[in-house]
């Protein structure tokens, strides 16, 4: 999953290489945090919430086949 969301916001940023994404796994979680160049934050997040928020859907029903919770993050 890591692989698939670093292709996704590199494909959405200024600055590819800025991008860092980092996995925290549980065994009822999984926490994937975002880190970008902050000129790409806004990007990231999308009006209102509206990428980010799409993202999550996308990742916690990818998460729900192995009966666990994807958790995103994006961090400053």
């Amino acid at each position: 999953m890591k692989m698939l969301l670093t292709s996704i916001i590199k494909s959405l940023v200024d600055i590819p290489s800025a991008v860092k994404i980092s996995e925290i796994n549980g065994t009822k979680n999984m926490i994937l945090e975002i880190r970008c160049d902050e000129r790409d934050v806004g990007k990231v997040i999308g009006k209102s919430g509206k990428t980010v928020g799409a993202l999550r859907t996308i990742f916690n029903s990818l998460a729900s086949k192995e009966g666990r919770k994807a958790i995103i993050e994006v961090v400053d």
